[in-house]
């Protein structure tokens, strides 16, 4: 069979391909070997080795599952660090813990957090990201793929704990034609039925009572840890400091407390699909 050389010097898919095929040979393994170990065909692994396909999350975590990679030098990081360019700095790393994440708290304003957007609302997007020039075509295909990889993280044996809190905006805002928004609502109301879940809309009455400004993320890990993530136009920032993410966990129960419940942001998402104001 011809082989390929490879130069990983060519581009960080090209460096991950060929650390993908080192690391096979040097257990003498074939490409049929690992693909019967990560459960994959052996045309996508020779796909990723020499750079004609995109590894994903998923592909990362089954490639560091095959050859008992922990720590700082995984696949799921490299991969993390190809997808940088087209997200914002600190959002790679905050998405690694939050597949690992006991409790998930979100606050957004404007649009549907990621975890819960349907596949054709997330396109739309992205594609009106394209159209801007803010990213690429090939960039939008990768932010689409990433709410996918996103939400399959969380359907694991252990299910983390979810707690959305939606601006009244997020879910009165249009994004795509009537059918997409449409699906999108139906997509909240059953997110809402989930045992692990609870979603409450912060009406536009609350005013100055909304505790936050800006869309939020908190996490509680296996081991009580807590962690924020917080955007502004141009960067993420992750915040590990409890001193510091302990006081956003205590205005976030606030918030909870002074939203409507979870019967009553149903019932007005219901009402809204109904054409009802």
């Amino acid at each position: 069979m011809n082989r390929k050389e490879l130069n990983p010097d060519a581009s960080p898919q090209a460096a991950y391909g060929a650390r993908l095929r080192s690391l096979r040979e040097a257990r003498g393994w074939t490409q049929d070997d690992l693909a019967e170990r990560m459960e994959y065909s052996s045309v996508h692994i020779s796909a990723v080795e020499t750079g004609r396909k995109s590894p994903t999350l998923r592909f990362s975590r089954s490639a560091d599952h095959a050859f008992g990679i922990e720590g700082a030098d995984t696949f799921e990081r490299q991969f993390r660090e190809l997808r940088q360019g087209s997200l914002l700095e600190g959002f790679p790393e905050y998405v690694g813990h939050e597949g690992r994440a006991a409790e998930i708290r979100l606050f957004e304003i404007g649009i549907i957090p990621g975890l819960l957007q349907t596949p054709e609302y997330a396109e739309v997007l992205a594609d009106s990201a394209v159209k801007r020039g803010a990213i690429t075509a090939e960039q939008a295909h990768e932010r689409v793929t990433l709410v996918a990889e996103r939400q399959a993280a969380l359907v694991r044996p252990s299910s983390p704990l979810v707690f959305v809190m939606l601006d009244e905006s997020c879910i009165r805002r249009p994004i795509g034609e009537p059918a997409v928004m449409d699906a999108q609502l139906e997509r909240l109301a059953e997110f809402a039925e989930l045992p692990n879940t609870v979603l409450q809309v912060a009406p536009y009455d609350m005013g100055a009572r909304r505790t936050f400004n800006l869309p939020l993320y908190i996490l509680t890990m296996p081991d009580r840890s807590l962690m924020s993530y917080a955007e502004s136009a141009h960067r993420g920032h992750l915040e590990r400091e409890s001193s510091f993410v302990l006081p956003l966990l205590a205005a976030y129960h606030q918030l909870q407390a002074e939203a409507c419940s979870q019967a009553a942001s149903v019932a007005m998402i219901n009402q809204l699909r109904k054409g009802t104001p």
